[in-house]
């Protein structure tokens, strides 16, 4: 019998774990015998880590000891307050993911170390490593990330194998927004297109009404909540059971009896909030949605009138003026066909069962998705460096490799940066940097007669690996893109003067900044990017006190500033 591999929906608000077997999937309940379990990591008053009901329970008590909505801040670099204790968001998640492993094992009798778990198919590169590295922490084997809506079609697919159609996944969770549009027949499942906001969410919905109570009490009552810790969490507690009664009721009560005090006087919050008022406060949010849902359309070459199904995942759909935008928008109305808080974690539970052989022969899905956003590097076109050049396009099949061929820019360079963007525009400066590194040892000649091979490898987890060739000496760097780089920018070398052996280097660097200034003025660019380089590597050298390094790029810059007069 092959060892069992479990399927995680890890959501901003809540997670779920799944099972498939015996040609079903199994949602695996809690220790409170729940099917869901809130996203909520907590410190006890003894420094025990808490997770799930207990952690949430203590939000409103302890505030300063609860982490919520973790997932909106992986792949920030942010680092969390815990009590006293400071945390990654990768550490965070992987407290939660540590809950699931030991519950899932009690659940089915024998330890479990092997998992798929499902990511916002917007979160990028770093995002999904992140993902893996606290799978990792908690003690799984990820055998694949799994992008959201691709899960929840395969829960769909699953059970509509002989369908030929297309079906759009609208994904809205509590943190993160995500839309699919795939092509299903005899069995395969093919993603055309992805788009997505990964800060868009229910948890937008309550703080529009937070604000509006917030202000409400503040003018009704005279009294200001600003750095009440206490009213914070109260406020966000009851904003979110308003928002779920309102998906069944046209209005709700808000009460809060002592929510601050004035002169010692208790003051309490009460009013009465109304669907139509609360679909007024959270219009705008939902519109959001409108510029991707265009986007897979166009993407995918699909008119609107051609979808057969539409499918809404994720709790925050259950507001009902999602379902009448979505109609409005898309003139078709959605399908209800699958559960919306578990579909996520039933497709990620039947991509594990694909792994782990419980689908074979006519049981089978072929499923194939697709790099939801374009990578390419920052090169110069003659004109300017802030240049964005493709490899891969967005949309694009995975999982794949490319190539593309890239020249010397100047006349006996020998080195030159590969950075690496995410992103939509044709500057690099409007995209999202993803890392960098060197590629040294170029044949000194001419500009433009050596060449550089790049190529790019996106697998199925959605993380990119990054090859760069010197044709002619077969010379080659290949490199992960950094988890701990990606995400920022360059190194910040404003600082370099603090350095202990800044003071050697002051003279070449005038000299290069002047000469920096001249080619701004005369528009020089292919002179300009070479000494904002050599510059740039400098100063990164006497940051890192490489004096070796600093010495052969000052005497470059030196012999660029006289060859060049």
């Amino acid at each position: 019998m092959s060892e069992k591999i479990i399927g995680i929906d890890l959501g901003t608000a809540t997670t779920e774990a799944a099972l498939f077997t015996d040609g079903q999937v199994h949602m695996i309940p809690n220790p409170d015998q729940q099917n869901i379990t809130p996203s909520a990591v907590g410190l006890d008053e003894t420094g025990k880590i808490t997770v799930g009901e207990q952690a949430k329970a203590s939000y409103l008590l302890a505030p300063e000891r609860t982490v919520i909505e973790v997932k909106r801040k992986i792949g920030t670099g942010e680092q969390i307050r815990l009590g006293k204790k400071t945390f990654t968001p990768a550490e965070i998640s992987a407290e939660i993911l540590k809950y699931v492993k030991t519950y899932a094992s009690q659940h089915l009798g024998e330890e479990i170390t092997r998992a798929v778990i499902s990511v916002p198919a917007y979160f990028d590169d770093r995002q999904r490593r992140e993902v893996v590295e606290a799978g990792n922490l908690a003690g799984f084997q990820v055998e694949r990330i799994i992008n959201e809506p691709t899960a929840a079609a395969l829960s769909y697919g699953l059970d509509h194998m002989e369908e030929e159609s297309y079906v759009l996944v609208y994904d809205l969770g509590g943190g993160t927004f995500d839309v699919t549009l795939l092509e299903m027949f005899e069995g395969v499942l093919e993603v055309k297109a992805s788009a997505g906001d990964n800060q868009l969410g229910g948890k937008d919905f309550d703080e529009a009404l937070i604000t509006w109570l917030r202000n409400r009490f503040e003018t009704t009552q005279g009294i200001s909540l600003e750095g009440n810790v206490y009213a914070a969490a109260k406020l966000k507690e009851e904003a979110e059971k308003c928002k779920i009664a309102l998906s069944t009721q046209d209005s709700v009560q808000v009460q809060i009896p002592m929510l601050a005090e004035k002169n010692g006087i208790p003051a309490a919050l009460e009013e009465t909030v109304t669907r139509e008022f609360f679909e007024e406060l959270i219009g705008d949010l939902i519109k959001r949605t409108h510029n991707p849902v265009r986007r897979v359309l166009e993407d995918a070459g699909i008119a609107k009138e051609e979808l057969d199904h539409i499918l809404l995942v994720g709790g925050s759909t259950r507001v009902p003026l999602v379902a009448r935008d979505i109609e409005a928008l898309l003139g078709k109305k959605p399908d209800h066909a699958i559960d919306p808080d578990f579909s996520v974690a039933q497709g990620a539970a039947i991509q594990a069962g694909i792994i782990a052989g419980e689908l074979d022969g006519a049981d089978a899905l072929i499923m194939t998705d697709v790099c939801p956003y374009t990578l390419g590097i920052q090169v110069w076109d003659g004109i300017t460096a802030d240049c964005m050049s493709t490899i891969i396009p967005r949309n694009t099949t995975i999982p794949v490799t490319k190539k593309e061929t890239y020249w010397t820019s100047w006349d006996y360079q020998n080195k030159t940066e590969i950075a690496v963007y995410q992103g939509e525009s044709r500057q690099v400066s409007r995209n999202h940097f993803l890392g960098n590194f060197m590629l040294e040892g170029i044949p000194e000649r001419k500009a433009g007669e050596e060449s550089i091979d790049v190529e790019f490898s996106y697998n199925q987890n959605g993380i990119l690996d990054v090859k760069a060739t010197i044709v002619s000496t077969h010379k080659d760097m290949a490199v992960t893109i950094d988890l701990m780089d990606s995400g920022k920018k360059k190194t910040d070398v404003s600082e370099w003067k603090q350095s202990s052996c800044a003071g050697e280097y002051r003279t070449v660097i005038r000299r290069g900044e002047r000469f920096e200034s001249r080619c701004k003025k005369n528009k020089e660019d292919e002179l300009l990017v070479e000494i904002q380089e050599l510059l740039y590597l400098l100063k990164k050298a006497i940051l890192e006190e490489n004096t070796e390094e600093a010495d052969d790029l000052a005497d470059e810059i030196r012999e660029l500033i006289e060859l060049e007069g």
